[in-house]
């Protein structure tokens, strides 16, 4: 059975592909807006994982929406929040299933049972979320065994995540200080590949 994973190229989205490779056909599905091209780092890490990969274009005025959020309430939870459920909206019209790798403790994003449900009944879909039950540290030590990781401040890992594009219209239309104040300092990480071991 064919599942469209939400797919950054960082170390959640990552785990869950290697999680779910043995139950479905998985294509990695990166979701973006077509301002940059940082989708080309989650295309290169699909490539490394052994995976399908494929790409949605959201509508623009989704990122445009978002961004004005952040800025409106100084910082990026609701606009990347907004931003995922669109892209697992958009993967719902493409997939009979649908996943990404949401953990139990995340922050952002995070998908609720409800918005979960909703997204099954009306779209006559699976939602499927490997690491809902997993804390960060559980992930990490999984992550540590089967997985080759770069990671750093936000700004500097090369990822194909939402945020790269929403910093980037910060960027373009409010200047480079706007991201300063609506981000906070965090490491993200971006995979290179399946460890040896």
């Amino acid at each position: 059975m064919a599942c469209g994973l939400l797919f950054s190229a960082g170390k959640d989205s990552s785990l869950a592909a290697l999680l779910l490779e043995r139950f479905y056909d998985v294509t990695l599905v990166t979701a973006h807006f077509g301002t940059t091209d940082d989708w080309r780092h989650a295309r290169d890490a699909a490539a490394e994982l052994g995976f399908e990969f494929e790409t949605l274009e959201l509508d623009a005025a989704v990122a445009e929406e978002a961004v004005e959020r952040m800025r409106n309430e100084g910082f990026p939870r609701p606009g990347i929040q907004q931003v995922h459920e669109a892209a697992l909206e958009a993967a719902a019209a493409e997939y009979d299933v649908v996943a990404d790798g949401t953990r139990r403790d995340d922050r952002v994003p995070t998908v609720s049972r409800a918005f979960a449900q909703s997204l099954e009944d009306r779209h006559g879909i699976e939602y499927v979320a490997p690491l809902s039950g997993f804390g960060r540290g559980a992930v990490d030590d999984l992550v540590e065994t089967y997985l080759e990781v770069e990671q750093g401040p936000s700004e500097t890992v090369p990822k194909g995540d939402y945020e790269a594009e929403l910093r980037a219209l910060i960027r373009e239309r409010w200047g480079a200080s706007a991201i300063d104040d609506i981000f906070p300092d965090h490491e993200q990480t971006r995979v290179r590949g399946r460890a040896d071991g």
